[in-house]
């Protein structure tokens, strides 16, 4: 990939994220949409004309043997992400998969083991962690801007409405539903981010009928004392906020806080406010080429481990809540 010429991508999925993550492609300069995958022809066909893709694939084999994409975005839905990364990266082909990574810790490490053994460049799609916002509250952080960080708060939920439910992929255990792995990764996202990996995770929930958790609760302790307290939920209306509270002061970071464009720095009475572009999914995307360019089969922004140690942290939960998927 060092020939100058563009990273040709390729869309495994139609859905809203796959539509967002298209139009975000645009933004980058040496981006080049190449081709889109669904099982159905048709969404297939009307993705490619709306985003000017080259070609449509009616199938992910086809995709995965095309030979002019360098690098897939994993787009279906959770319970599909190993069987559809595994194969991408099995056919040569580098890997962005959606958030998140995957149902569960061994299916995280099987994708990874299938990264080391392609050589490949697989990384999850937490997007958060390259917007200008977090990258700003990473720098204030690691210069001590309000000292020593204790505690991480962080909600992200909304209520879904009834008539909406059937049939919602949020209410549907086939597809990895609930709130603890679709919302929860954020808020879970935003604690690793700060404090890294926790030492204990306790949690609880309220679970539907069908197994899974229409909100869940956690709160995770870290080396040295710091805490977080985290929520996620599909039936109530949440803050959508997040506060990091340290020994000098506290950043406040506005709703949503998974695509934060303003955060707020107060200590000793006086505030500080920060602006930013609004969040968008292509903020990723030049880390993804910087590493494949270099050879890379991981980021260190958002890295094999840090997956895996968020999967840890989510896979806990889980158990411990009692969720099921089929």
């Amino acid at each position: 990939m060092g020939d100058g010429r563009s990273i040709r991508w390729g869309i495994c999925g139609t859905g809203r994220i796959a539509n967002d993550f298209a139009a975000a492609l645009t933004f980058v300069d040496d981006a080049e949409l190449v081709a889109v995958a669904s099982h159905e022809g048709t969404r297939a066909e009307q993705f490619a004309r709306d985003h000017e893709a080259t070609r449509h694939h009616v199938g992910y084999e086809s995709l995965a043997a095309d030979e002019d994409v360098d690098v897939v975005y994993v787009a279906t839905t959770q319970n599909r992400h190993v069987d559809d990364t595994l194969l991408f990266l099995g056919a040569g082909k580098h890997v962005l998969c959606e958030k998140p990574f995957a149902l569960g810790l061994p299916d995280a490490q099987r994708m990874i083991e299938g990264a080391v053994a392609s050589g490949r460049f697989l990384m999850e799609a937490l997007w958060s962690r390259f917007l200008p916002s977090y990258v700003a509250l990473k720098k204030l952080l690691d210069d001590g801007a309000i000292g020593e960080v204790l505690h991480v708060d962080a909600n992200f939920g909304f209520r879904v409405p009834d008539e909406k439910i059937d049939g919602h992929r949020l209410f549907d255990p086939a597809r990895g539903g609930g709130a603890l792995l679709d919302l929860g990764v954020y808020p879970v996202n935003l604690a690793h981010f700060v404090l890294g990996r926790p030492c204990s995770v306790v949690a609880n929930g309220r679970l539907m009928e069908n197994g899974l958790d229409e909100h869940s609760n956690l709160q995770l302790a870290f080396a040295g004392g710091a805490t977080a307290q985290l929520h996620a939920a599909i039936r109530t209306p949440c803050t959508n906020r997040g506060r990091i509270a340290g020994t000098k002061g506290t950043i406040d970071i506005d709703a949503f806080m998974h695509a934060a464009n303003r955060f707020t720095i107060s200590i000793d009475g006086e505030q500080e406010v920060f602006d930013f572009p609004l969040a968008s999914l292509h903020f990723q995307v030049p880390e993804v080429h910087r590493c494949v360019r270099a050879g890379l089969i991981e980021s260190s922004s958002m890295s094999h481990s840090d997956t895996l140690a968020m999967m840890g942290t989510l896979d806990s939960a889980a158990a411990q809540i009692g969720i099921q998927f089929q």
